[in-house]
This record gives C-alpha cells, structure tokens and sequence, in this order.
C-alpha cells in the first residue's frame, strides 16, 4: 500500500524555492541533483509536469541545511 498524504501538506516547486530562499523554481532540479539527502516529490508525473513535496519535509531538511551552513537562509518578504 503506498503512503498516505494529507493533501493540504502537499507543496509544489514554487513553494519549494520559496522555502528554500532560492529566486526561480527551476533551481529546485539543481538542489535535487546536488543534494542526494534532499527529500524527493512525493508526486513526480515526469518531465516537464507536475512534481509534489509534502511541506514539512522541505522545512525540515532546510533547517538542517542551514543549521550545518549548507544552503542559503530563507528570504524575508519584503516589508
């Protein structure tokens, strides 16, 4: 049986850049690529289409990242 997810916890590569500070989604396949511990979609419908996260794993393994001074420090939104 396969996992179960809430769909409300489901983010797509936007959010995921968002989170991760970085300024265009395309950048999350780069983070992918370099980042082997790096959570993977929990939905991928393949090139060019849609790719899912579930949030808190984002948020999570970015904090980590940034706790070991791997990756940038989320953004604040401008005032």
């Amino acid at each position: 049986m396969g996992r179960k997810v809430d769909v409300d916890d489901l983010i797509d590569t936007q959010d995921v850049a968002r989170i991760l500070g970085l300024a265009h989604r395309n950048t999350v396949s780069e983070y992918q690529a370099r980042y082997e511990d790096m959570p993977r979609p929990v939905i991928n419908l393949g090139h060019g289409r849609s790719k899912l996260w579930i949030r808190r794993e984002i948020e999570r393994w970015h904090a980590q990242q940034v706790a070991r001074g791997r990756t940038r420090v989320k953004r604040s939104a401008p005032p």
